[in-house]
């Protein structure tokens, strides 16, 4: 039964969302207002205003809304399968993984298409091993899961750390760029998003799944949940998604820890609603954050990862104390 709480919730978001990427497309070095948006929008005009709309902007507020939407979604999943309130998309060394593709890129002059693939391939290979790892004797369980993915994402640090002292002064500002989370060369295609509406799709048959299994294991078995299926579609789900968002944006921080805590907060523990709420929050608080980061010390644009930190760290001190008054 869906209350008059949960359909204001969704609409507050929806809200919240448009209103993010108005601010995103009207913040920038270039004045532009919102006549201009509508025209360049609905007309097939070629003036300064449009190309820095349709080839800058659009662009980069749509990666940002899809990175944001995809980290959310995976933080959401990874505290449901680890049973932990502190579990977030890079928990498990996929970020890891992705940055020691990325940089090694980086190291030999390559970019765009090629620097993307490292790091999707740095993912990939970071993902199965610490499942390989954690399954190595035919079982695994939550915890095993949880300690492989921490010593695996110890393990990248110490190669990332190598790779920056032994890089040169020019390569060392774009790994620290990339590490810290950078939209300004981010682009999205149809793939990101099938991927994100694959994922809204199947969290939304899985909610009531989902709902159960974050209770315990015991009562999701006694209820007919498969558990073991359901958390390995779970963990190579969530690292799928986290694997793509740090492919198109680096590694942005506290977006996939903080957004399902603040969201379960105000009242959205139904996965049927936590879901798409984690989506539209995360999408619209990744937007809102670039959009600060390209304007607070303009020209100069900051990581948008630095952003999320100044925001999120306040943000999940308040979310913990109001946790622990309850």
């Amino acid at each position: 039964m869906i209350s008059n709480k949960q359909i204001l919730l969704l609409t507050s978001l929806l809200i919240f969302s448009a209103a993010s990427i108005l601010f995103s497309l009207l913040s920038g070095s270039v004045d532009i207002t919102l006549a201009e948006i509508a025209g360049s929008i609905l007309s097939a005009e070629t003036n300064l205003n449009s190309q820095v709309l349709h080839q800058i902007r659009i662009p980069r507020t749509l990666a940002a809304f899809v990175t944001g939407g995809l980290l959310a979604l995976s933080g959401a999943i990874m505290q449901v399968l680890l049973r932990n309130p502190l579990a977030d998309p890079y928990i498990l060394g996929i970020s890891g993984g992705a940055a020691v593709g990325a940089l090694s890129a980086i190291l030999l002059g390559a970019s765009g298409f090629w620097l993307s693939n490292a790091a999707f391939a740095g993912a990939l290979f970071s993902i199965f091993l610490v499942f390989g790892i954690a399954n190595k004797f035919g079982d695994w369980s939550v915890t095993r899961l949880l300690l492989t993915g921490v010593v695996v994402s110890a393990g990248w640090g110490a190669v990332i750390n190598i790779l920056l002292t032994t890089s040169s002064t020019n390569n060392v500002q774009s790994m620290l760029f990339w590490l810290m989370g950078d939209l300004s060369q981010s682009r999205v295609n149809l793939a990101h998003y099938l991927l994100l509406i694959a994922g809204l799709a199947g969290g939304l048959l899985l909610s009531r799944s989902l709902n159960v299994l974050i209770r315990g294991q015991l009562l999701a078995v006694s209820l007919g949940v498969n558990v073991q299926a359901l958390r390995l579609l779970l963990f190579f789900s969530a690292s799928v998604f986290t694997a793509t968002a740090v492919t198109i944006a680096g590694s942005v921080g506290f977006v996939g820890l903080i957004v399902p805590h603040m969201l379960r907060l105000l009242g959205a523990r139904d996965h049927r609603f936590l879901i798409p709420s984690c989506i539209l929050l995360g999408g619209s608080f990744l937007v809102l954050a670039d959009s600060l980061a390209r304007t607070i010390v303009a020209p100069q644009q900051l990581p948008v990862g630095v952003v999320t930190a100044v925001i999120g760290v306040p943000a999940f001190i308040l979310i913990l104390r109001s946790t622990i008054r309850k």
